[in-house]
């Protein structure tokens, strides 16, 4: 398959107003995706949305301009979750969807993520074939007159999702609820999805300006959250990111419950034979899943290789510990709300909770070492660090496991050791490191 240019494994995504998300570049971009979608469908549409950060006004304006300039028909669906973007693109029969979001990252960052009509991410020969167009629109004959697209504001978008959300939710009738809405993508539809099911919902970080999307707060800034639900008496708190495609839970005491504790829940209340995650998956989730009758597979860290995994393999289930669920059945794509609701209904299903799911999954103790080397690529084929891992396995024998992969931005070859034995795996983590780090000063 050809080099990516722009497109990464999640969009295109950058500082907003550097290239490439210049409003000028996006405007190209759409009119290269305009061009590949005409050629699939004359009439061709693209719902747009976006999360609540101060660029992603300009940059829909200027993909919208692209994509009208070829032809396609613009259906603006606004403030909307990315999982709110990829239904109302299958819901409403559309040749694709766009999400403006740059999901956990701070506010100056932004992105463009497509969807195919079935609400996938887009397949990677189409973002070939966008990337390709690129370069040819400067000599492409302009659209004229009645030929040109138009442009659409779907008032009842967000009311259609929030319907979609409410067929999964669960009788929460009397549950006390404090949810991290992170002054992002799920403002609006959170709190009012959890209160429709009967939830006594207390909701912060509802008040985006724009520049304090994720600012101290969503999922991957727990500590606020944690403190509410300790403090005020609730049974639970849910945390959402920018976009709300993941979900992160906090107990009754204050405990974070990811992922792994999601997943351990979802094989046990869907009978589940498989379930799959990545690397970084603890291996206490493993033993737990072989004791529920289910086998864990493991993939590189990144949902679309959960997601890959979850299609070859024809299973359902799938995550990370960020709390980026996949449920293939019900959704195409992470969405944390709905995570969340699902997660609630299998709690009830199997009559525990939150603060006994947290509890019966004990985490094997895990340590990472980065190592900066001058060639990661070359440490992966090393005869003397193959060996190393090799014994380190042997050691530990079945007991724990070994991980050594290779940062994706840095010369950085990040060592990864999990055992039931604190004392053991730090020290084994320390050779290992020494052993990649005289390899790797010479490479």
């Amino acid at each position: 398959m050809s080099e990516r240019k722009y497109f990464g494994t999640d969009g295109v995504r950058a500082v907003a107003g550097e290239h490439p998300l210049t409003p000028a570049w996006v405007m190209t971009l759409g009119a290269a995706a305009g061009e590949v979608l005409k050629r699939q469908n004359p009439r061709a549409s693209v719902v747009i949305g976006k999360d609540t950060r101060q660029s992603g006004d300009m940059l829909e304006a200027a993909l919208a301009a692209g994509l009208t300039s070829r032809g396609v028909t613009v259906i603006h669906v606004g403030v909307l979750p990315t999982p709110g973007v990829s239904y109302l693109t299958r819901s409403l029969g559309a040749d694709a969807g766009v999400v403006i979001s740059a999901s956990h990252n701070p506010y100056q960052d932004n992105g463009i993520k497509f969807f195919g009509p079935s609400g996938q991410k887009l397949s990677d020969a189409t973002e070939l074939e966008i990337e390709a167009a690129i370069d040819e629109v400067p000599g492409l004959a302009p659209v004229t007159g009645v030929d040109l697209g138009s442009v659409t504001n779907y008032a009842e978008a967000e009311r259609l999702y929030t319907g979609f959300l409410r067929g999964y939710a669960p009788d929460l009738t009397g549950l006390k609820v404090a949810m991290d809405c992170a002054n992002g993508a799920a403002y609006r539809v959170g709190p009012k999805v959890f209160q429709a099911a009967g939830a006594d919902v207390f909701a912060v970080y509802t008040t985006p300006d724009g520049r304090n999307i994720n600012r101290g707060c969503g999922s991957t800034h727990l500590e606020h959250l944690q403190r509410i639900v300790r403090e005020g008496d609730y049974d639970l708190g849910v945390a959402f990111d920018g976009d709300a495609d993941r979900a992160l839970f906090v107990d009754s005491r204050g405990n974070v419950v990811h992922g792994d504790h999601m997943l351990l829940l979802g094989a046990r209340a869907r009978g589940e034979a498989a379930v799959v995650t990545t690397l970084m998956a603890n291996m206490g989730l493993e033993v737990k899943l072989k004791e529920a009758g289910a086998r864990l597979e493991r993939t590189a860290v990144g949902d679309r290789y959960v997601h890959e995994r979850l299609l070859e393999q024809g299973l359902t289930l799938g995550g990370e510990q960020s709390g980026h669920m996949l449920f293939l059945d019900v959704s195409p794509t992470g969405d944390g709300v709905l995570t969340a609701l699902l997660t609630l209904g299998h709690m009830q299903k199997l009559g525990t909770t939150l603060d006994e799911l947290h509890d019966d999954l004990m985490m094997f103790p895990q340590t990472l070492v980065n190592v900066r080397v001058a060639d990661k690529k070359a440490i992966a084929c090393d005869g003397a660090v193959q060996a190393a891992v090799s014994e380190a396995e042997s050691r530990l024998s079945g007991r724990g496991r070994v991980n050594l992969r290779p940062s994706g931005t840095e010369n950085l070859i990040r060592v990864m050791v999990e055992g039931p034995d604190e004392a053991e795996i730090h020290e084994i983590a320390r050779t290992l490191a020494g052993v990649v780090k005289a390899r790797g000063q010479g490479a």
